[in-house]
């Protein structure tokens, strides 16, 4: 098991390092996220034994049962489910350093309330609906800079970026129309210069479509089936607003 699991982390940063040089960008801007869902601790801590420290999870539940057994290793962990409200306070209580997954002036501000009363602050990504899809979460693109707006108000969280999931098709020019408006929706963030808002951050792309978010400017590709190996559901079925 350890071997194998090796052996696709370093065919991933292969994959990662021949994409930058098609495009040429340096390796080093490309930040590889494994996506835990699924994983066992036993297994994650292969890949945190092996130097791959940044893991996300997209369920609550997950955190809470791999915590005991993965907090002694030094990692960075971030949240990459769609967030309920009244999951909030436990999200916190579990060392996630960032949010990406943040699509509604709801969450946002129930969120400053939680951190406040903790006196605490936390990084987040806009999350965006690129692919216009029903079953997505995610801010409608044509409101993703109001949003941005809104949630800049609040002194506790930090915006750092953007976050979309890609259309699922075989159709790479379908699939690149998504990464590609995710890139136009940060430029126009970065001209609007809002001082509280970060945006060096665009994390797009897993498995299947990571060169192309690469070539579209993604820092930051979550990856799971290509390194844990196959889930018994899709990754579309962990997205899936109807199965929350």
């Amino acid at each position: 098991m350890k071997e194998e699991l090796l052996n696709n982390l370093h065919h991933i940063q292969e994959r990662i390092e021949k994409a930058c040089i098609k495009c040429n960008r340096n390796p080093n801007e490309v930040k590889l996220l494994l996506a835990t869902k699924t994983v066992s601790a036993e297994r994650i801590k292969i890949a945190l034994e092996a130097g791959y420290t940044l893991i996300a999870e997209n369920k609550i539940q997950e955190l809470k049962e791999k915590y005991e057994d993965l907090k002694e290793i030094p990692h960075t962990n971030h949240f990459i489910g769609h967030l309920q409200t009244n999951k909030i306070k436990d999200i916190l209580k579990y060392d996630v350093s960032c949010i990406q997954s943040v699509d509604r002036f709801d969450l946002a501000e129930k969120l400053q309330q939680r951190l406040t009363f903790e006196d605490k602050t936390i990084e987040v990504f806009i999350q965006v609906n690129t692919s216009f899809e029903d079953s997505k979460f995610g801010v409608h693109p044509d409101k993703a800079i109001e949003l941005v707006r809104q949630v800049a108000q609040f002194d506790r969280i930090k915006i750092k970026g953007l976050m979309t999931i890609g259309l699922f098709s075989a159709e790479p020019e379908r699939v690149r129309k998504c990464f590609r408006l995710l890139k136009d929706i940060q430029q126009q963030v970065v001209a609007l210069n809002i001082p509280t808002v970060g945006m060096r951050e665009l994390s797009m792309g897993m498995s299947g479509d990571m060169e192309i978010a690469i070539e579209e400017g993604a820092t930051i590709i979550r990856v799971g089936t290509a390194i844990f190996g196959q889930r018994i559901y899709p990754d579309s079925y962990y997205w899936n607003e109807n199965r929350n």
